[in-house]
C-alpha cells in the first residue's frame, strides 16, 4: 500500500470524529492573579525632606509645599505631589520631586521618592543626598 493510500484510508474513519469535534484554537493563557486594591490615598500639602550633605555631614530637614522650591547647597528641589495612605498616614510617604542643580541649571533627579524605600529611587548625586521622610 503507498503512503497516500494510508493517510487517505485514515481520513476516511477519522472523518465523522473531525468533523464533529470542537477544537479550541484559542492559545492556552493562565488567567492572570486578581490585583487586590491598594490602600485608599490621601493627598499632602507639604512634604518633609531629608538632606544630607556628605562632604560636612551637615543634614536639614525640608519642608516643601506642593508646588514650591527649597533649597540645599547648590541644589533647588520642587515638590510636585505628595501621598500617603489615608487610614495611617504615619505609615508611609510618596513624593514626587524635580530636583536640579542650580550651578549647571541641570535636572539630576525628577520622579517619585517612597519614604519606607529611600534606595528603591534615589538621587545619584556625588555631594548629596536627599529622601523623603513624610507628607502632611
Amino acid at each position: 500500500m503507498t503512503r497516500a493510500a494510508i493517510v487517505a484510508g485514515a481520513v476516511l474513519v477519522l472523518w465523522p470524529v473531525l468533523a464533529t469535534a470542537q477544537i479550541n484554537l484559542a492559545p492556552l493563557v493562565p488567567n492572570p492573579p486578581a490585583r487586590e486594591a491598594g490602600p485608599e490615598m490621601a493627598s499632602g500639602q507639604v512634604a518633609v525632606m531629608r538632606a544630607l550633605d556628605k562632604v560636612s555631614g551637615a543634614r536639614e530637614d525640608l519642608e516643601i509645599p506642593v508646588g514650591g522650591t527649597a533649597h540645599y547647597g547648590r541644589l533647588s528641589v520642587h515638590l510636585v505631589a505628595c501621598r500617603f495612605p489615608a487610614e495611617n498616614p504615619s505609615s508611609d510617604a510618596f513624593a514626587f520631586v524635580e530636583i536640579r542643580d542650580a550651578r549647571r541649571d541641570e535636572q539630576l533627579f525628577r520622579g517619585w521618592m517612597i519614604a519606607s524605600s529611600p534606595a528603591l529611587n534615589a538621587l545619584d548625586h556625588p555631594r548629596y543626598d536627599i529622601w523623603a521622610l513624610r507628607c502632611r
